[in-house]
């Protein structure tokens, strides 16, 4: 016997196929994700750029506010502690998981809110999102490589103030 699927309940499954991953057995992963991401913002915090590229794999890339590429864990640390010794520093940041997608069982992509004070500048065509406040939203590519969460691509965008 031939059964019909209805257009609409094809419709339905294509829109859940994103989250379908993020059952109960990402749970754990989506635990570990989130620590990740708070041990990175506590990094930030303390302005230690060793510990805040720690969980980058040693040929990432990252793309900042101002859409300059940094190639490799030892270059996204190299600008990280020069911001982090100027403009940035004692900023403090207050970082958000918006959402966490599993395309594979062993990929995630974490897009994430950050919220950031107390700093001194910032980069050139940069401006505050509101007075005294940085806001961007930063996506990671991640993979599980040996059993622990790694980034893999991260891009960070500026929140243009409201008009």
């Amino acid at each position: 016997m031939t059964r019909i699927v209805p257009a609409t309940s094809l419709l339905a499954l294509l829109f859940l196929l994103p989250t379908a991953c993020s059952d109960a057995s990402h749970a754990q992963d989506e635990m570990e994700l989130r620590q990740l991401v708070a041990v990175q913002a506590e990094a930030w915090n303390r302005g230690d750029a060793t510990a805040w590229t720690q969980d980058f794999t040693q040929d990432s890339d990252f793309i900042n506010i101002v859409g300059s590429l940094f190639e490799g864990r030892a270059e996204i640390e190299q600008r990280h502690a020069a911001i982090f010794a100027t403009i940035f520093k004692g900023s403090q940041v207050k970082v958000t998981v918006r959402r966490i997608v599993f395309p594979e069982a062993d990929i995630a992509v974490v897009d994430t809110i950050h919220e950031l004070t107390g700093h001194t500048g910032l980069p050139p065509g940069v401006q505050n999102t509101q007075p005294g406040l940085l806001r961007t939203q930063m996506k990671y590519v991640m993979k599980k490589i040996s059993g622990q969460w790694r980034i893999l691509a991260g891009h960070n965008t500026d929140v243009k103030p409201a008009p």
